[in-house]
């Protein structure tokens, strides 16, 4: 019997570690760390987006010629990469295995790609509060510090992009939100694994830690500290985003995504907005975040200009700033904060 393909869609930081190790805890289900194996395939048809020591646009026009000379186009070069990751696939899932679950945070820059390559993939598409994508993005890859750029690449282009492959085609695929994975019981993992036509296993959720997931890739922090369900991690945004600044921030970009996407994911836009400012305000790195504002205003539309000679992408401050950010309603205290926070990038934007 062939290899099934899964393909767990997530950004960053959205529990996708956890959900691989407990679907791999299955019979029959094998995966590997980070395969990252189908990046290059997808943007072999791409002209953007890649920058190389060869002129990529001129290779992707190169093999886009190519394909017209193949009996059915394009078709046929897809055809042709499926079967290649399929064989590898197989080969790297051994003997027994029925199903290879590809999990490789990366691959939201290319959901839909992916999606139109296989059309008997299995694909589930992961998401989190992005308040706590946003606080666990500081905590495990900046040590803590934070600016408003941060994880450009996860925000401003993965999330969107995975929503907009979710909505194009979503009747083939499953959602899921991690709080409602780690929130005990295992209704949330059933729905899943019965998309997947796996049959689920009570036990996987105790047994997931003993899943050894082999490669250099992956979460470098969740593997370790977590061998049972815990739901503590929802909660720790609260500390992270707790100073004048962040929140700021983390209000714009709930703004960003709008109430129509976050609902595409599970959330409610005006219960995010109200329970980020419902937390206690600290001042905690506040002088550092305001440098690092700063910083940033002045130095992203060099860097959109530098991108723009092939990676292309956002510019995140010109983003953040075009969105109101949230309802005016607060305290006299915070709107003092928010005026203040708009001068600064205004003075800096002269």
């Amino acid at each position: 019997m062939a290899i099934q393909p899964i393909f767990l869609f997530s950004v960053s930081r959205c529990g996708s570690t956890l959900a691989q190790r407990v679907i791999a805890a299955h019979e029959g289900v094998a995966t590997v760390s980070e395969p990252w194996l189908l990046l290059p395939h997808a943007y072999a048809l791409r002209s953007e987006g890649v920058r190389a020591e060869y002129y990529h646009p001129l290779m992707v026009g190169a093999i886009s010629d190519f394909c017209t000379q193949l009996p059915a186009g394009v078709e046929d070069y897809r055809h042709e990469s499926r079967e290649f990751a399929l064989r590898l696939y197989e080969k790297a899932a051994g003997a027994g295995a029925r199903y290879f679950l590809d999990k490789s945070p990366a691959y939201y820059l290319v959901a839909e790609e992916i999606m139109r390559l296989f059309p008997e993939g299995k694909f589930i598409f992961l998401w989190r509060n992005p308040l706590s994508i946003m606080a666990s993005i500081i905590e495990t890859f900046n040590a803590g510090r934070w600016c408003p750029t941060v994880a450009r690449g996860d925000l401003f282009i993965g999330l969107p992009r995975l929503l907009a492959a979710y909505r194009a085609n979503g009747a083939r695929a499953h959602s899921v939100r991690y709080e409602d994975l780690i929130a005990g019981g295992g209704d949330a993992w059933r729905s899943m694994m019965e998309y997947l036509g796996i049959d689920f296993d009570p036990r996987t959720l105790e047994r997931f830690a003993e899943v050894k997931l082999n490669g250099r890739m992956g979460d470098p922090t969740g593997v370790a500290r977590y061998s049972s369900l815990d739901s503590a991690p929802a909660q720790k945004w609260k500390g992270t985003l707790a100073n004048p600044v962040r929140r700021a921030w983390a209000r714009r970009y709930i703004s960003y995504l709008g109430g129509e996407r976050l609902a595409l994911m599970g959330y409610d836009a005006k219960r995010l907005l109200a329970e980020l400012e419902s937390q206690p305000t600290s001042t905690r790195s506040l002088a550092l975040d305001l440098r690092e504002l700063l910083l940033d205003v002045a130095k992203e539309p060099v860097r959109v200009r530098i991108r723009g000679g092939g990676i292309g992408g956002p510019n995140v401050i010109r983003e953040l700033l075009a969105v109101r950010a949230g309802p005016a309603s607060g305290s006299a205290q915070q709107q003092r904060e928010r005026a203040r926070l708009a001068l600064a990038v205004a003075e800096v934007q002269r």
